[in-house]
């Protein structure tokens, strides 16, 4: 009796093997673990899930066997969600086969000097010189029936025509300058401070010596620029009403430009004043042009825990457009004892106001989860993460959208969803 038995459990293990060999992997590995059990006369009474674990609410990658404090920021631990198929709640398991179809690759994170033999790399932008730019402002009330200049990007001349306006306010001063240039041989005091009042309004020249010639006035004067340079900005159009000291457009001049680029918050003490920095930019890839440090921010931006570092560049050859891309390298002779956590350019899913990588949670196992994590600088081909990975865990470099898609199909958190469907 005791044979038959040994024999019947010996073929429902045999079974269960040749099954898992003809359709692969099932979800579910607890099916298989139950079955060894019950053939070699043992049954887990203390239920169907893995061993309980605990983790961070801040940082997901802590797991710990055992209730306790978080080691990075000291909160206490909560039990991990386990699901029945032994993964906790964010996790999902690829196959074999799936892994090798779509080329999934995978790195282990290391260390890398915040600065090299190279010196530091830094990403920034071009934008206008706030020390060069000029507002052409209005000098009276009135209407604008035609504005000259219309365009950003537009060149201003100094003395050329911008706008031509008219002014009830105008109007009745001219009858006042015709009543005061009759009387200015008996009441000479009137007519220059009826004249300093034009003067005041920058109405002069041709147009009111034809008024006090003609003795007839105008509904509408010219208005002409006292600056220069290219137009950055029109504050109103045809018909608007235009208010003593308001302006009507703004210029800018580009023979320079600044350079201004994003210092994250641990490396601030690398950087002071007067240093050089060497800038290139796609546009021009075999030039490098150098400048010098001319301001770091003494603010820093607590959205994205950064500070400015500005150099001028000279721009008469018109090289450098306000907005294009451009990357500093800095050769610091600060020493650096502190190091930061690179990984490659692939690795990072950028949604705008999220980076994200998938971390590969078993050396063993397929099995991936998303991270979100805090970038720093970009080298071209490797970025610097700043939180959110630990050295010695391994994410994916490549196949990440695949890796993503397979997580939404899943219904875990991915790029487009920030929570999971349990």
């Amino acid at each position: 009796m005791n044979k038959n038995i040994l024999y019947i459990s010996i073929a429902a293990v045999v079974g269960l093997l040749a099954g898992w060999l003809i359709f692969g992997e099932t979800s579910n590995n607890t099916v298989s673990k139950e079955a060894i059990q019950v053939s070699t006369g043992e049954h887990n009474h203390s239920g169907e899930s893995a061993d309980e674990m605990w983790t961070c609410s801040m940082h997901p990658q802590i797991m710990l066997p055992e209730a306790g404090a978080c080691p990075i920021c000291g909160m206490d631990l909560i039990p991990a969600e386990v699901g029945a198929n032994g993964l906790l709640a964010e996790q999902f398991k690829l196959t074999e086969n799936a892994m090798a179809l779509a080329n999934i690759q995978t790195v282990l994170v290391g260390e890398n000097s915040v600065a090299s033999e190279g010196g530091v790399m830094l990403s920034g932008r071009i934008a206008i010189n706030g020390d060069e730019t000029a507002i052409q402002p209005a000098h009276f009330d009135g209407r604008i029936e035609k504005l000259y200049v219309t365009s950003l990007g537009q060149k201003v001349n100094k003395g050329q025509a911008v706008a031509k306006v008219y002014s009830p306010g105008l109007v009745a001063a001219q009858q006042e300058l015709i009543t005061a240039y009759k009387l200015r041989e008996s009441q000479p005091q009137l007519y220059k401070a009826v004249q300093a009042k034009f003067k005041n309004w920058k109405v002069h020249g041709p147009e009111l010596d034809e008024v006090v010639k003609t003795g007839k006035t105008k509904e509408s004067f010219t208005i002409y620029s006292h600056v220069s340079g290219i137009v950055t900005e029109i504050a109103v159009s045809d018909g608007a009403h235009i208010m003593d000291g308001k302006p009507i457009f703004k210029v800018s001049n580009l023979n320079t430009v600044w350079a201004d680029f994003d210092v994250y918050e641990n490396q601030i003490s690398q950087f002071k004043k007067g240093e050089q920095i060497r800038v290139t930019t796609n546009a021009y890839p075999n030039k490098v042009f150098k400048a010098k440090v001319s301001y770091i921010d003494p603010i820093l931006n607590v959205q994205t825990r950064t500070v400015t570092l500005r150099a001028v560049l000279n721009n008469k050859d018109e090289v450098f457009k306000p907005g294009m891309f451009v990357q500093g390298k800095v050769n610091s002779n600060t020493t650096v004892n502190e190091s930061v956590i690179t990984v490659p350019t692939s690795a990072v899913m950028w949604t705008g106001k999220r980076s994200l990588v998938y971390v590969k949670s078993d050396f063993e196992e397929p099995v991936f989860e998303m991270r979100e994590v805090t970038i720093g600088n970009s080298t071209g081909e490797n970025v610097t993460i700043i939180d959110g990975l630990e050295n010695g865990e391994e994410i994916v470099v490549n196949g990440t959208f695949t890796v993503d898609a397979a997580a939404q199909l899943q219904g875990k958190k991915s790029m487009m969803n920030q929570k999971s469907k349990h």
